[in-house]
């Protein structure tokens, strides 16, 4: 079993946007999964972790602190071309952000 359990990180994520009207708030566990995994496989790429204790563990498990620590933002789509980033296929709506970094498919500078 992880933790946090989806539903506490579902709350915690949506306790983040609600302070940052740029993010996007979660409402499936759909949404969770794909913002996870698309920020593990970037850990995987080589991306460095934002968050303390990272060494040793699995880069989902990683991600999953990221996430619920406020470190990794969701971005709405329509957020992102506002920005000038590259929009996702429509399957994957969301895309994820850091303080100083847009998380996409190339990791970009804001």
């Amino acid at each position: 079993m992880i933790h946090p359990s989806y539903s506490e990180l579902i709350q915690a994520i949506n306790a983040n946007s609600e302070d940052d009207d740029n993010t996007m708030m979660l409402n499936s566990r759909y949404s969770l999964v794909l913002a996870t995994s698309k920020r593990a496989r970037q850990l995987i790429a080589g991306a460095e972790p934002l968050v303390e204790g990272a060494a040793g563990k699995k880069p989902l498990s990683v991600a999953i602190d990221e996430l619920y620590k406020g470190k990794v933002k969701i971005l709405a789509a329509q957020e992102q071309e506002e920005e000038g980033t590259e929009t996702l296929p429509e399957e994957h709506p969301e895309e994820l952000k850091t303080e100083d970094t847009v998380l996409d498919e190339t990791i970009k500078e804001d």
